[in-house]
């Protein structure tokens, strides 16, 4: 090979490598960018579900609240449902009266 041909050949090497080294560049950049957008995307996914968690807490503590009301308001005198069923059953019990629906 004649020395103007390994001249050209190196010349055309360091070229190739001046652009391998602009485009390690650019995406090395490109993802640094791409990192920090992940970090932002991530900070506003974990504020948007803690508001929402917090939103469906206060709906499910307003929902408890108006179950208690209607019991108390439908059974009268603050008693639960739930507790006159439960004294119902103990008053058939002592009574030995079968329950509503064993017959």
């Amino acid at each position: 090979m004649s020395e103007e041909a390994e001249d050209s050949l190196i010349e055309l090497l360091r070229n190739v490598q001046s652009v391998m080294q602009q485009l390690e560049s650019r995406v090395r950049t490109e993802v640094r960018a791409l990192r920090s957008d992940v970090t932002t995307v991530r900070a506003v996914n974990e504020a948007e579900h803690a508001l929402t968690r917090k939103e469906l807490n206060e709906q499910f503590n307003a929902l408890r609240r108006a179950v208690m009301e209607y019991h108390a308001s439908a059974v009268g005198h603050g008693a639960m449902i739930t507790e006159l069923e439960e004294r119902l059953a103990r008053v058939e019990q002592r009574l030995k009266v079968p329950p509503k629906g064993s017959h």
